[in-house]
């Protein structure tokens, strides 16, 4: 794995799934990690952790939670935004969709986005910080059982894109990872959507879904590391060859 010794990590929603995995990853790769959750769980993580990892408990769509979050250190070298809406596996058709649905996966992904980036600008080392949002399949094709998660994983794209541009004067590097990873959120949609693993499946070349922490956690770590300097606006896809024309 890449190299993190002596930097400072925060990771949003990584109460379980695949931000845990990135935490506990980030931390044997040597780094300091602030592990952010909305429950409880994130004391967990942090405790698997390991290497001096804390646990804050932070709602990312309340500005002063972030805030508190990255005041736990002077200089954070990268920040993951994970976290994503209690929403996210809760099939929802378009037409249903009430207004506090809609802002409840915008707020926690593009404004909860927006929170971490104005709160981590400030805590980047000069000329080399790494901030990467994950995104997912639902942001490239769309998702019939909850249009609303494919949205604002679409629009995550789009602001790492606008991010990336911005900062790149800075020296900071704005990236998104779109995971197929075996989690609890996949395992549930499976069960919302029968035919979801059997259609999946035949459409990766590899023929697997990721392991969080053995597929999924590497690449994150290489663009939270010095060896991506020159990455940046990109998203990374890590999905056993499901998607291969971006």
């Amino acid at each position: 794995m890449s190299d993190l010794t002596g930097k400072t990590i925060l990771v949003t929603g990584a109460g379980a799934g695949i931000g845990r995995a990135i935490a506990v990853a980030a931390a044997r790769a040597g780094a300091v990690v602030i592990v952010t959750s909305h429950h409880d769980n994130g004391a967990e993580t942090a405790e698997l952790a390991g290497n001096g990892a804390q646990w804050v408990k932070c709602d990312v769509t309340a500005r002063d939670d972030v805030e508190a979050a990255f005041a736990r250190a002077e200089v954070i070298h990268g920040v993951v935004h994970n976290a994503t809406s209690r929403l996210s596996s809760v099939p929802a058709k378009l037409l249903d969709v009430t207004r506090e649905q809609w802002r409840d996966h915008a707020d926690v992904s593009l404004l909860g986005a927006y929170h971490c980036a104005h709160a981590a600008l400030p805590r980047l080392p000069e000329g080399g910080g790494r901030f990467v949002v994950m995104t997912s399949p639902a942001g490239m094709e769309g998702s019939p059982m909850n249009p609303l998660y494919g949205v604002v994983k679409g629009g995550l794209r789009g602001f790492a894109k606008s991010l990336a541009r911005e900062w790149a004067p800075l020296g900071h590097t704005v990236t998104a990872v779109s995971p197929l990873a075996a989690t609890e959120a996949l395992t549930q949609a499976f069960a919302n959507d029968p035919t979801l693993e059997g259609r999946l499946t035949r459409k990766v070349p590899l023929g697997w879904f990721g392991d969080p922490l053995r597929d999924i956690a590497p690449p994150v770590l290489f663009l939270l590391s010095d060896d991506s300097r020159y990455v940046t606006g990109q998203t990374l896809v890590v999905d056993g060859g499901r998607f291969m024309n971006l």
